[in-house]
Order: C-alpha cells, then sequence, then structure tokens
C-alpha cells in the first residue's frame, strides 16, 4: 500500500504536523491496513455534513477510549480545497491520526482522476495490496457507521497478526457463513488465495 505514496510525503494531522517522508515510515503507518482516501473539501455543504459522521467513525475504531487495540485502518484526507486555508480550516478539527498529502503535490488531483472521484464527499476503501475494496463508502459509512469495518476486513482477507502464532499466519480457517455475500458485494475475485488474480481487480 505504501507504494502508492512512494516517493511522496504525507502529513499527520497532528499539532506538529509530522512529515511521513521515508519508506520506512510509510510503511509503517499503512502497510497491512485497510485505507480510506476521503475525497473532500471544506468548502463542500455535503462534506461539512458528512465530517462529522466519518470522525466518529475513525474515531470509534482507533481510539483507546472506545477500543482496546485500535483497528487495523488508516485514512488519508485527499484534499480538493482550493485553498491551502481552507483544507487547514477543514482539518482543524479532524483526528490527529488522519493523514494527509502537502496543498501543493499535484498528487491531490491526480488520485480523484485515478480512482474516478465523480462527486464530494467520497471515500475509496483500498486492501492492503492496493487493490480497490469499494469506489465509495460513503453511504454505507453513514448507514452502518463501524460495524461496516468488519465487512471490509472480511473482504479483504485481512490478517490480524497481532492474534496469530507464527504457524498460523498461513492456516486458512474456515470462511464466515456470511462470506459469500461480502464477496459478492465488494466483487472480490474468486480465484484462489495465493494464486494469479487473487486481488479485486484493482488499479495497481
Amino acid at each position: 500500500m505504501a507504494a502508492l505514496f512512494s516517493g511522496r510525503v504525507l502529513i499527520r494531522n497532528n499539532s506538529d504536523q509530522d512529515e511521513l517522508d521515508t519508506e520506512e515510515e510509510l510503511s509503517r503507518r499503512l502497510e497491512n491496513r485497510l485505507v480510506l482516501l476521503f475525497f473532500g473539501a471544506g468548502g463542500c455543504p455535503e462534506c461539512q455534513a458528512f465530517a462529522p459522521m466519518l470522525k466518529d467513525f475513525f474515531v470509534r475504531l482507533t481510539d483507546e477510549f472506545y477500543v482496546l487495540r485500535a483497528a487495523q485502518l488508516a485514512l488519508v484526507y485527499v484534499s480538493q480545497d482550493p485553498t491551502e486555508e481552507q483544507q487547514d480550516q477543514f482539518l482543524r478539527d479532524m483526528p490527529k491520526k488522519w493523514l494527509f498529502l502537502p496543498f501543493q503535490d499535484d498528487l491531490r488531483m491526480d488520485l480523484g482522476r485515478r480512482f474516478s472521484v465523480e462527486r464530494l464527499p467520497a471515500v475509496v476503501v483500498l486492501k492492503p495490496g492496493g487493490e480497490v475494496l469499494t469506489r465509495d463508502a460513503a453511504d454505507e459509512i453513514r448507514r452502518l457507521g463501524p460495524a461496516c469495518f468488519a465487512n471490509w476486513q472480511e473482504a479483504a482477507e485481512l490478517l490480524d497478526r497481532s492474534f496469530l502464532q507464527p504457524e498460523d499466519l498461513d492456516d486458512q480457517a474456515p470462511r464466515s457463513l456470511t462470506d459469500p455475500l461480502r464477496r459478492r458485494k465488494y466483487r472480490v475475485d474468486a480465484a484462489p488465495r495465493g494464486g494469479p488474480g487473487g486481488g479485486a481487480g484493482g488499479l495497481f
């Protein structure tokens, strides 16, 4: 997943605005996680209405006040703001764990074209390997809140390595009863694990 931002700088939305500017730092923040690309703008009324819901969604999955251990989730705000001041204003009340691209980075607009973003707000969910899991999860987040993360986690076959013994990492546990529905909803490729084409038909 870090390859999507290879050679770029991501900034943490904390008071120091720490820069992640090495492959090692990017890997530590993004690898083996579901990554949400949030396309929004401070001047967009729909984005202003959606932002508190997305903030609550993210906090309830990653904040120690709500969970014992943060979910394997990262969020990158891909600003579509016309000015840096509007971007900064929009991020001011957002979680400190959010990441964002520098305003001067033209990747902000390139990503919008790459993922065919046609309206704001939009949330693109990417699997750890970079494949697209769903192109716009905004409506799902509105309807289900944090509960939809479990759907994404299973559809992405995301290994929770924190709870697995080394010898269990390759053990293919039985799928849940709801897995066929999830695989159809997110168009997960039916190819065998580890075989060719074992992704979700993403762009990478």
